[in-house]
Parts: C-alpha cells; structure tokens; sequence
C-alpha cells in the first residue's frame, strides 16, 4: 500500500470503525490510526506525568484533562489542533487513517462524542487545513451497518465503568460473565443503552454525517454490511483499486 494513503473513516458508534482501523493498520503497516479520542486521553493522562512539557502544552493537558473528567464537550477547535499537530509529527509521506473514534472513556460514560470531523464546518477546515499541507484525502470510508444491528450491538454491550473497556456478549464476550477480563472487577450496562436512546443518537449521527458525506462526493465510498467480516473484504477491494488507478495515473 502506497505510504501516502489518507482515509477518513466514516459510521456511527457501533458501525465498527475500530475494529476496521485496527484490521487495516494490522494488514498496512504504512498506515497510523488518528483518533480523536486517543488523542485527548493522551493528552489527559499527560497532564500529570508529563513534567517537562511547555507552559502552553502543560495547560493544554490540563484543560482536556478537566473537560473529559467532568465529561463536557471539548471544543472543535482543540480537537482539530491536536489532530493536525498528529498529522504533522507524522510526516508529509506518512499514510493514515482518521477514525474519528471516541475514547473509550467517554464512550462507556456517555460523554460528548469526540468524532472528528463531526460537522461540515469541520470537514471543511479539515479539508483546508490538509490542502495547506499538500495532503488531501484519498478516500472517504463510510461504514453502513443497518440500525437493527447497531441497536443490537449496543444494547448487548457492558462495561468496565472504571477503564472503559467495553466488551459486546455479541462478539466480544469477557473471557467470564459479568467480570472484566483485566480485573476481574464487575462489568456494569449504562442506563441509557436502550432502544429508545440509541436511535435518537443514530437519528442525530445521521442530520450530522450526511452533509459531510454530501460535501465529499466522489471520494465517498459506502460499505454496507451487517459485520465486519462482510465489510472488511469490501474495503480491501476498494483500496485496492485506488491503488491501480493511482498506478495507472502515473
């Protein structure tokens, strides 16, 4: 895979970006997985251990550690200069793909997403941001997986309140029932996992995402799939062929 590949990956929470990106980063080595909520809970943990950091990064920490602590929305400008300052300690050549995925934490709390790009304002500074770079997008991996699998998903998941881990008894099942397979401690389900809750939050993933998908065209690639097995094979193909145009053009 050419090292130069960008993705940004697309779908809404339980669409399973993380296990695409976790399965492509493993098959590509050339390609590094950007998240968003990595990216702040890096951060967050820095705002202790990191002793020596400059007076502006250390309040940097200091201000994503309060805000995920207290589970208030981290404001879009900060997300997107954590993102960028990402792209740009990897390098001009470097290959990787946008997951936009929350953190663990502020999944199992239901914390303000940190998905990134979340709104078309954002894809266009994003957007603006890479062109100033000369990196532009290759391709806009859009992860659709029917509602009912995603209420599925969801409703059948459990926590480890304290980590964040999050296990699913669909696929994902703790290694004992009911215990975190780190810690052996009680695995708990949020209150607000319910039909109901989740599909309001799909109703507003999708007001959200289809302006984006609509801004980006032709680099959009939808992917439709009830698991990830199904989907995986797809985008493999569809990365595939990139690379053979891209071959072809030069």
């Amino acid at each position: 895979m050419p090292p130069n590949l960008r993705l940004l990956l697309v779908g809404c929470p339980g669409s399973g970006k993380g296990t695409q990106t976790s399965r492509l980063t493993r098959t590509h080595q050339t390609l590094t997985a950007i998240s968003s909520g990595d990216l702040l809970r890096r951060r967050a943990a820095q705002a202790k251990s990191d002793v020596d950091a400059s007076p502006s990064v250390k309040k940097t920490n200091e201000m994503v550690a309060e805000m995920l602590g207290h589970g208030t929305l981290v404001p879009d400008v900060l997300v997107s200069r954590l993102v960028l300052d990402e792209v740009d300690r990897l390098g001009s050549d470097a290959g990787w793909i946008l997951d936009g995925q929350a953190t663990r934490e502020a999944e199992a709390k239901w914390v303000s997403p940190s998905r990134f790009p979340r709104t078309l304002g954002q894809a266009r500074q994003l957007d603006l941001d890479l062109a100033k770079r000369k990196q532009p997008l290759a391709m806009v991996v859009y992860l659709d997986v029917p509602e009912s699998v995603i209420l599925e998903r969801v409703t059948a998941r459990w926590i480890h309140a304290p980590s964040g881990r999050t296990y699913n008894l669909s696929y994902n099942p703790p290694k004992f029932p009911g215990k975190d397979d780190v810690t052996g401690e009680p695995l708990t389900q949020r209150s607000d996992d319910t039909a109901e809750t989740v599909s309001a939050r799909l109703r507003s993933f999708h007001e959200q995402t289809l302006p984006i998908l609509a801004h980006y065209g032709d680099l959009v690639k939808r992917f439709k799939g009830r698991t990830s097995d199904e989907i995986y094979p797809q985008i493999e193909a569809a990365l595939a062929e990139w690379v053979r145009k891209r071959e072809a053009w030069r």
